[in-house]
Order: structure tokens, then C-alpha cells, then sequence
């Protein structure tokens, strides 16, 4: 398998679609840029984990960008392969409703450590207390969006359409990918954006779970209704 991959490297390489100037984040970034780095993986996983680890280590593998030694491990062939499977199924899961929700619940476990780790291993390579550092950043902002991301999605499932589900998770995708792409050109920019973007977060989670509560409290007060009247 790695001669195979290799070979495609290599292929990929001759026909243009991997740049040669990669930047070196361990070498050429400083300590914002490794932040930014650290809370875009961490922050990002809340909403697409699969698309995090694959398009991380498709970077580090085209030339994109050569990853922090902690995250290196996400350019194997076996793990791109692997996240990139995820990728697909995730990708049309979260695109149906009613499925989407409970995609989020199941990955609820998965994505806050995941998150954690990632960011430990894009920031925290020589030094054991910047590695909790970015445990904590990363394991917090992926809470953050899972939060939203899960509460947003189960106050759409109360409309019967399904269109605003399709439209929120191409919303997410994109969002994804132009954090991922925002973080690593301008991280002075990113940092801005995301403090206004957590923040946001924050009161869209507390206001959708009042509205959840509501809607779920109306529910029940109507089934009891039917049940005294049947």
C-alpha cells in the first residue's frame, strides 16, 4: 500500500496538484499561527470531525502544508482512507433529517476528545503544559460547536421540510473548509472571528434550548390532554 501511495503522490505532484512552497507550521509559524491552527482543529471537529482529520492529512500528503509532528500520523495512508470513508457517510447522514440529529448525539462522544487531541497535537509537540493548553482550548471549542451544531439541527427537525436541513449542513461544510483555509492564512483574522463566533454561539445554544424546552413542554402537555380526553 505505501509504494501505491507513493506512486499517487508522485503522480500528483507531476500534473500540478501539489504545490511545492509548503509552509512549515513547526518551523515557520509562530505561537498565534500554532493557536490558530490548534483552535480551528479543535473548533472545526465539533461540527465535521471526518472532514477535519481527512482534509488535515490530505494537506501535510499534497505539500499544502508540512503538519506539526503531533499530527503527522493524519497523513497515513490507512487513516486517510479510513476518515475519508467517514467523510462520505457523514456527508449525506447529517443531510437527512431526523438521521442528522442522531448522527450528532452518537459522534457527541467522539468529536469534544477528538478535538482535544488534535489540537494537543498541532500545538503541544515539546512542551507538556502547551499540550494541556491545547487539550482544554480544543476540547472547549469543540464542545462549543457541538452544542450549537446539535441544538441548531434539532430545532430545524420541528419543521417538516427537509430543505433547511440540506441547506444548514452545506452551510457547515463550507463553514469547515473556509475556517480551515482562514486559520492557516491569516490567523490574526481567524482568532478575531472566532471569538465574535463563540460568543454568538453561546447565546443561539442558550436561546434554542429554551425554544427546545418549550416546544417539548407543548408536546406533553398535548399528549396529556389526548390521553385524559381518550
Amino acid at each position: 500500500m505505501d509504494s501505491l501511495w507513493s506512486s499517487l503522490v508522485q503522480w500528483l505532484h507531476a500534473v500540478g496538484w501539489a504545490p511545492g512552497s509548503a509552509v512549515h507550521v513547526s518551523d515557520k509559524l509562530d505561537l498565534p499561527s500554532l493557536l490558530a491552527l490548534a483552535a480551528v482543529l479543535g473548533w472545526a471537529s465539533g461540527f465535521r470531525l471526518y472532514a477535519v482529520v481527512f482534509i488535515t492529512g490530505l494537506a501535510g500528503v499534497m505539500g499544502w502544508l508540512v503538519l506539526p509532528q503531533g499530527l503527522q500520523l493524519l497523513q497515513h495512508p490507512a487513516l486517510l482512507i479510513a476518515s475519508g470513508c467517514m467523510l462520505f457517510m457523514e456527508f449525506f447522514a447529517d443531510k437527512i433529517p431526523g438521521l442528522d440529529s442522531l448522527w450528532d448525539i452518537v459522534h457527541s462522544v467522539v468529536r469534544i476528545p477528538a478535538g482535544a487531541a488534535l489540537a494537543a497535537g498541532a500545538l503541544g509537540a515539546d512542551s507538556g503544559t502547551m499540550t494541556l493548553v491545547a487539550a482544554l482550548l480544543g476540547g472547549s471549542l469543540a464542545a462549543t460547536s457541538q452544542a450549537a451544531k446539535t441544538t441548531t439541527r434539532a430545532a430545524i427537525n420541528t419543521s417538516p421540510e427537509p430543505f433547511s436541513n440540506v441547506v444548514a449542513s452545506l452551510f457547515e461544510d463550507g463553514l469547515v473548509v473556509g475556517a480551515l483555509w482562514l486559520a492557516t492564512t491569516n490567523p490574526l483574522v481567524f482568532g478575531l472571528v472566532l471569538c465574535v463566533v463563540v460568543v454568538l454561539m453561546w447565546i443561539v445554544t442558550w436561546l434554542l434550548i429554551q425554544f427546545l424546552k418549550a416546544v417539548f413542554n407543548r408536546v406533553s402537555r398535548f399528549s396529556s390532554g389526548f390521553q385524559k380526553a381518550a
